[in-house]
């Protein structure tokens, strides 16, 4: 293994071709190893605060409002501001960072794409660099790309604004190690991104835009802010030069929300509902308590209690402090069957006028053809107002620790159970063959629900739960079911290395301890 001709105390467990070095520059390096040195040590004592904190819910605590940052709750203040460019995200969409994709998604109907190294991205270093080199000619507008059959693929003259979202604090990238271990994988993004783009944004009177997954906790965005704030200062940026925008996607951190836009206060514009994650957060934080056991997947949507409350709060609490509250993701995509496709269009379209009657400022798809029916909902909601910042919910009544942990009614089927299966098995034999984002019956899956899937399944057996028709879910009814959903795909010619999907979906879903995240084995297995 070598360092390349790269001085660095930085070890890359492989040579760096032409194309790596082109994005690994020594300039770039450099500035990574800076991140790496001052803020790696911080990052590991965050984590394991995790750990105690999942400790303390494990033995029967239940999360709830911190009474040591009341003051901040109950004070008035306001987040630094909105950049002009950034007032009006009613549509956003998201995606991996590749070529094809990355030019659909700025050419569609959007005002802002995502591109997500993170729960789309299944991490290689090949994908890694390339979605990288991808970024910045998106930034310069020069990428193109042209298909096997000679089609042509290239921005238009005013693409949706362009924004980044980095690895999860829990994610690490095995292929560069310091001190011998593997750096934070959201370091790694988070510099090349910005070092190779922050300038040619900035030229063309955009910015250096980010969104932070996974946070649990005021502590881990106030991490954040420091990097910004090194970066800023590393390149002479004035303060609040970097914007983010932070998902809230796990329950813990539903009870922080203020203290989250108050630590980032300079550097935030929003917060964002990522519904999937946080169905699967809801399971893996209460996963011992057994009275707050989820039903079929299909049966957990917005209308539920617990998540209609947690998108209210969230409207009230950014609203309140000037910032955007951004709704969530609808993972069904358009079918080639006119009837299926009226359905999903107005499941959609039912979806969006939900968010935006509830006040909520835009909202997510996952693909461009639902771009058009989501536009219209919030069209029909906003007319020509940029967004709902005056929508301030003051007349709702407090929504309460219990509002937000409440038991989700709904049935436990065989039907849910092996739609659990067949997703979590279709999405990690592509995770394995290095995609991490793909259609399966009607959805775009990404390791979000393929999360839910496999947790649900998990909880299900641990608390000795029954199915609709009087069976138990034991260890043996997930096998024969893992059995014959595998058997179904082989029969049917799947390419993908299912066989070895359903290994790792046994060993994950029959641990004692649950899993904290099926990418972290998973990423084992990816080159």
């Amino acid at each position: 293994m070598t360092d390349s001709a790269i001085d660095t105390d930085l070890q890359f467990d492989r040579d760096l071709s032409p194309s790596d070095q082109q994005i690994l520059t020594p300039e770039a390096v450099n500035f990574l190893q800076q991140l790496v040195m001052r803020f790696t040590e911080d990052r590991g004592a965050l984590l394991y605060a995790r750990l105690l904190r999942q400790q303390k819910f494990d033995t029967g605590e239940l999360p709830g409002f911190e009474s040591e940052t009341i003051s901040i709750r109950d004070s008035e203040w306001e987040i630094r501001g909105i950049p002009e460019e950034l007032r009006d995200r009613r549509v956003e969409i998201t995606g991996p960072p590749d070529r094809k994709m990355v030019i659909n998604a700025l050419n569609a109907n959007v005002n802002v794409f995502m591109a997500d190294f993170e729960d789309s991205l299944a991490p290689t270093w090949e994908k890694l660099i390339e979605g990288q080199q991808t970024l910045r000619e998106a930034v310069r507008g020069t990428l193109r790309h042209q298909s096997p059959d000679g089609k042509i693929y290239q921005l238009r003259a005013d693409p949706a604004i362009l924004m980044c979202r980095v690895r999860g604090l829990h994610l690490d990238e095995k292929h560069v190690r310091w001190q011998g271990e593997a750096i934070p994988g959201g370091l790694f993004d988070f510099a090349l991104y910005f070092f190779h783009n922050a300038e040619a944004l900035l030229a063309k009177g955009s910015g250096p835009y980010f969104y932070l997954p996974k946070t649990e906790s005021w502590q881990e965005v106030a991490w954040w802010h420091r990097i910004f704030c090194y970066a800023e200062d590393h390149f002479d940026l004035p303060r609040g030069t970097i914007k983010a925008t932070v998902l809230i996607e796990t329950l813990p951190a539903v009870f922080q929300m203020d203290e989250i836009l108050w630590h980032l206060r300079d550097h935030i514009v929003g917060l964002n509902c990522g519904r999937w994650d946080y169905i699967f957060s809801y399971i893996k934080t209460l996963r011992q308590h057994a009275d707050r056991i989820l039903p079929d997947r299909q049966q957990v949507t917005m209308a539920q209690p617990f998540l209609d409350a947690y998108s209210r709060l969230l409207v009230r609490t950014c609203h309140r402090r000037g910032a955007f509250a951004m709704g969530g993701m609808s993972a069904l995509i358009p079918s080639k069957d006119t009837e299926q496709n009226q359905w999903v269009l107005q499941r959609v379209k039912e979806d969006k006028l939900r968010e935006a009657r509830n006040g909520h400022d835009g909202t997510w798809v996952a693909h461009p053809g639902l771009a058009d029916t989501a536009m219209a909902a919030f069209k029909e909601v906003l007319g020509t107002a940029q967004n709902q910042l005056h929508i301030r919910r003051d007349q709702d009544a407090p929504i309460t620790a219990a509002e937000l942990l409440a038991p989700c009614t709904g049935e436990r089927t065989e039907a849910g159970m092996r739609a659990n299966i067949r997703v979590a098995l279709c999405y990690l034999a592509a995770w394995i063959n290095g995609n991490g984002c793909v259609p399966i019956e009607g959805l775009m899956e990404d390791a979000a629900t393929a999360e839910i899937a496999r947790t649900s399944i998990w909880q299900w057996i641990h608390h000795q739960q029954t199915l609709n028709d009087g069976r138990q879910v034991t260890e043996s009814l997930f096998r024969e079911m893992l059995q014959q959903e595998l058997d179904a795909l082989q029969s049917a010619g799947n390419p993908n290395p299912v066989a070895q999907a359903a290994k790792l979906m046994e060993d994950i879903t029959l641990q004692p301890d649950l899993i904290a995240f099926l990418t972290l084995p998973g990423y084992r297995l990816l080159p």
